[in-house]
């Protein structure tokens, strides 16, 4: 019993560890990762207009990307 928690640490030890080692972002690499495409929101304005358009025509905000209605009735 003693050997499988050991080996299970050491395992999972040498992975959380093992992760960060000498892997990252170099600094020749920043500029593909500061491309739009790569943002969580390439494009801004558009989102803010579609925001907009749906504030205006349901009367509510918020909730975007979630289903259900404004009954309350998800």
């Amino acid at each position: 019993m003693k050997i499988k928690i050991l080996c299970l640490m050491l395992v999972s030890g040498s992975i959380l560890l093992g992760g960060c080692a000498s892997i990252g972002v170099k600094p020749w690499e920043r500029g593909y990762l500061a491309a739009k495409k790569m943002q969580l929101d390439p494009y801004p304005l558009d989102s803010f207009l579609d925001d907009h358009i749906y504030f205006s025509k349901e009367g509510s905000s918020g909730g975007r990307g979630a289903g259900g209605g404004g009954c309350g009735c998800n």
